[in-house]
């Protein structure tokens, strides 16, 4: 009776920790389980805002949390509901130290009120950007440990089929003892490698955008996402963005510039992106040691590798993961892959409401949880 009485009483604790409560920072109101004790906004956009939390069930250690909440979800077009499911389903499907993976969901108190989508991540101390504009100095050891991990995460990002679409220095988010994930995913999209699937070229940095998408080609892959990467290395060598184009046009100029004129059997893209580039000056490509001075051959012949107009040509993830630029410090036997995602449910999405189909998974996710903190009691208890 007495073991009874003990266990309804955890029930009820855990019940008083999920309770929703209203919090308010800086005049924004926040619906959060009571288990959370919101400390100061860390960062906020048009449609979203995250919040530094601390989980008060959990020891000093593993208590502090990132909780993001996006904001009025539904009453967005579409397209924007559409990238918070992917996000949703890309972050609970990866389970890997270099990518951000979600640790809690927040249920609202009923389908009705449900306006507010929140999740729960690890919380980071910053994000690589910060750090290159930082007085931070940042040695070859530095670099090279940031560019193992961004590409050990993509190694799972690409063996689940998914392209990212949107590598760039705000989405690395760093620790300070140099550990490092991949976050945001609401640009992802799948490949079929039997069926090219048409996808929007647009993605939202224009800087760090591959050749072929500036010139709308329609069949993306993986490669861009290592374009990406090879703009981001070259920012870590040199603290400056390699091509911050204004619009498009000047933006494939500045790749030119440094990579050279591609010739026209390699251009891919619209039929009005290929008459353009018919007309372009012709550069010759230059010198990648007077581009990034401080970096020694072994990583100037890996930005080489990154940096090819031809995306056919250009390094895979494991191909660079393998490179002799990472010496020492790679461990082959701890890349691990990822299962492939399963983009179906986005055709389903087309033709329902998107605010259900959240809806039931954040229950589906919870229940998960519960079943799993029962799981883990029976195994102490058991003990």
């Amino acid at each position: 009776k007495k073991k009874k009485k003990k266990q309804t009483n955890k029930m009820s604790e855990e019940d008083d920790n999920e309770k929703l409560v209203v919090q308010e920072l800086q005049n924004v109101k926040f619906e959060t389980p009571t288990k959370y004790k919101l400390d100061y906004i860390i960062g906020q956009g048009a449609y979203g805002i995250v919040v530094r939390g601390i989980d008060k069930t959990l020891n000093e250690e593993d208590a502090p949390v990132a909780i993001k909440k996006n904001v009025d979800v539904f009453s967005h077009d579409k397209t924007y509901q559409m990238r918070i499911l992917r996000e949703l389903m890309l972050l609970h499907h990866f389970d890997h130290e270099n990518i951000i993976s979600i640790r809690d969901v927040i249920l609202p108190k009923s389908f009705k009120d449900f306006k507010d989508v929140y999740f729960v991540t690890d919380l980071m101390d910053t994000d690589l950007r910060r750090i290159i504009k930082s007085d931070q100095t940042l040695s070859n050891d530095h670099i090279q440990y940031f560019m193992y991990q961004i590409l050990r995460g993509l190694k799972a990002i690409h063996t689940a089929n998914v392209l990212h679409r949107d590598l760039k220095p705000a989405n690395i988010l760093v620790n300070s003892d140099c550990d490092l994930k991949i976050c945001d995913f609401g640009l992802s999209r799948g490949v079929d490698f039997e069926i090219n699937v048409k996808v929007t070229t647009y993605v939202a940095t224009r800087w760090y955008r591959a050749p072929e998408l500036l010139l709308q080609y329609d069949k993306p892959t993986k490669s861009i996402d290592i374009w990406s990467c090879g703009c981001i290395f070259a920012e870590l060598l040199n603290r400056r963005v390699l091509f911050p184009g204004k619009d498009y046009l000047k933006q494939i100029d500045l790749i030119m510039q440094v990579i050279g004129t591609p010739p026209k059997r390699i251009i891919v893209g619209s039929d009005q992106a290929q008459r353009y580039m018919e007309s372009v000056p012709k550069y010759k490509k230059q010198n990648f040691k007077k581009l990034c001075p401080t970096a020694n051959s072994k990583a100037l012949d890996l930005l080489n590798k990154m940096l090819v107009w031809d995306h056919n040509k250009r390094i895979k993830v494991e191909e660079a993961l393998s490179h002799e630029y990472f010496g020492d410090l790679r461990e082959p036997e701890d890349e691990p892959s990822a299962p492939i995602f399963d983009f179906s449910y986005e055709k389903k999405a087309e033709s329902s409401s998107i605010k259900s189909i959240i809806y039931t998974l954040l229950s589906e996710w919870a229940n998960e949880e519960d079943d799993d903190e029962e799981d883990d009691d029976e195994s102490m208890a058991d003990a």
